[in-house]
């Protein structure tokens, strides 16, 4: 690994400045391979994906809670694992999966449009209104925390 400023750091075309990438995600040398690392990120996507099929539920007064949840988040976990796959496939060790660019955007839309086939094939709705709620809610869910957490670590860097 390249040092840069006296540390091993992921140098790639997304890096900005000594060991951050694009919207201030750390970099570090064990990062790209560390599962330890990646796991926390994981998890708050699917949070966050769960927790939109539940106001949607909710919102719609939809009754089986537990087993209703699972009907409607499955085709967008599937959408989910799937950016997370793609971006692993594309940026392997040079996107950190809580960086807004390339990742986010990457883990976003795969999630919207993987889930609204997985929808289709599963016999679900997929009205253009929803189409367009579920895509801004997903894209306020999935690349806000990104955005705030990049904005707390270079606040945090430069203090």
């Amino acid at each position: 690994m390249p040092k840069v400023g006296g540390r091993e750091t992921c140098i790639t075309a997304t890096s900005r400045s000594e060991g951050t990438s694009w919207f201030g995600a750390r970099r570090s040398a064990a990062y790209p391979g560390s599962v330890n690392k990646r796991l926390p990120v994981l998890a708050v996507d699917i949070v966050l994906v769960v927790v939109f099929c539940a106001i949607g539920r909710r919102s719609h007064d939809e009754a089986n809670a537990l087993a209703g949840l699972a009907t409607t988040a499955w085709p967008f976990l599937g959408g989910l694992a799937a950016g997370w796959l793609a971006n692993e496939a594309l940026y392997r060790n040079k996107s950190l999966p809580a960086s807004v660019v390339p990742a986010g955007v990457i883990i976003w839309l795969s999630t919207v449009v993987v889930g609204m086939i997985l929808r289709v094939i599963g016999g679900q709705g997929t009205a253009f209104s929803f189409i367009i709620v579920a895509t801004s809610v997903l894209a306020v869910f999935l690349l806000g925390w990104r955005a705030i957490y990049a904005t707390v670590m270079k606040r945090s860097a430069a203090a």
